[in-house]
């Protein structure tokens, strides 16, 4: 199963992708999680990286592209995996195409999780305060939520085309949005 897990910041989609990916037997692959790992080991990457994700900004494609295709290339994606946090623009959908298309695989399904925007910033809010995420501050909260709408959301139209797109509530309590998930995607077939 090939998958991308898309939502605004917030959403659930981290939560989520662990159990997605469990179910399926895939590797989660979180664009974020891999960044704040280089930050906190003060890699070149990580030093570029935390500059604009102190501001609140997508970090530029052609470091974000480099280190998805890396990942995805790792034995252990070779099945499947799930993406969280990339594409996150029209150019990385094209570079993705490619990446997949090579393989000889295409994407099964791409999820969005919806949830209210004022719900987001709550959610990002009290995340800070329990894990001492210093960049999660309500400026760069609400920044990041406009760079969601302005350079994330038309993605959703391309895979709404491709007839991949599923949208899924992600209001509520963890176990029914995993739930509403799961029936969403045990129906798809897998490339």
């Amino acid at each position: 199963m090939r998958l991308i897990l898309m939502g605004p910041p917030g959403a659930g989609k981290g939560t989520q992708a662990r159990f997605v990916a469990d179910h399926f037997g895939v590797p989660a692959i979180s664009t974020g999680d891999i960044f704040r790992a280089n930050v906190s080991q003060g890699t070149p990457l990580g030093v570029e990286a935390k500059r604009y994700m102190d501001a609140g900004e997508y970090v530029p494609d052609e470091v974000t592209n480099h280190m998805v295709r890396n990942r995805i290339d790792e034995e252990d994606a070779r099945p499947g995996f799930l993406l969280d946090g990339y594409p996150r623009t029209l150019a990385q959908v094209t570079e993705l195409d490619g990446m997949i298309g090579f393989t000889g695989h295409q994407l099964d399904a791409v999820v969005v999780l919806t949830v209210d925007p004022e719900e987001l910033v709550q959610r990002l809010l009290q995340r800070a305060q329990t894990d001492g995420r210093t960049d999660d501050t309500e400026d760069v909260i609400r920044r990041r939520q406009e760079v969601y709408s302005e350079q994330t959301e038309p993605l959703i139209g391309v895979y709404r085309d491709r007839g991949i797109l599923i949208e899924i509530d992600g209001m509520g309590e963890v176990d029914d949005v995993t739930a509403r998930i799961f029936a969403a995607l045990d129906a798809i077939p897998q490339s």
